[in-house]
């Protein structure tokens, strides 16, 4: 999990003391998880989450079998990350954005229900 904490928070170009004010804690805690020293409770690994545009499962490095919410995760930050998208000629507001990730998450869900059950 540090490991990839510290990924995610590189691809967002944080610094430790950014992404600490993003997630309401102190630098030194965001840099004790990225050493391992200590690992985030749920309810900030729930931040990081939002934050990063990821699943909490990517965050905690769940076991492989989790191809299509990674493919959704990268989706989102290449969604987030592209400038001047645009949707039949208009711009997409970072809300658009969010409802679009939402939707193919929803999407997801009802096609595969099954999937979901197992994991």
């Amino acid at each position: 999990m540090k490991e990839r904490i510290r990924e995610m928070r590189r691809q967002n170009g944080l610094t430790q003391a950014e992404l600490a004010i993003k997630l309401g804690i102190s630098a030194s805690a965001v840099g004790m998880y990225e050493q391992g020293r200590r690992e985030p409770d749920h309810e900030i690994l729930r931040r990081m989450a939002s934050v990063f545009h990821c699943s909490i499962d990517y965050l905690v490095g769940a076991p492989e079998g989790r191809e299509l919410d990674r493919m959704i995760d990268d989706f989102t930050r290449t969604l987030k990350d592209y400038e001047g998208l645009m949707f039949h000629g208009k711009p997409v507001t970072e809300s658009e954005r969010k409802r679009i990730v939402d939707a193919i998450r929803v999407a997801a869900a009802v096609a595969a229900p099954e999937v979901k059950k197992n994991v």
